[in-house]
């Protein structure tokens, strides 16, 4: 379980952040951000994104699994459920 849990902001959606003081860093919602980028709001297009970018990503022989990591989060219903997170230095957009 993360030790804190906090909302950051880019381009004024929200990416949730959770702390892992075990690995000394903060780890960021892959959709969340795919959304804040895309300024897309729809939780089920960004996973689509998602998927898509991973399957053009592995077929190019990039392979993503040691860039994220998996913990649980806040869902917008109130649930505690596994989102797939990115370490803060994983993270680059140009």
């Amino acid at each position: 379980m993360p030790d804190k849990v906090s909302i950051w902001f880019y381009k004024d959606s929200k990416v949730r952040a959770v702390w892992s003081a075990e690995q000394n860093r903060w780890f960021f919602s892959v959709l969340d951000i795919i959304g804040a980028i895309n300024e897309q709001d729809d939780y089920q297009k960004n996973r689509n994104y998602w998927k898509y970018m991973k399957a053009k990503l592995k077929k190019n022989g990039n392979e993503l699994v040691s860039a994220t990591t998996q913990l649980k989060l806040l869902a917008a219903d109130g649930k505690s459920n596994r989102h797939l997170l990115t370490k803060s230095t994983t993270v680059s957009y140009s």
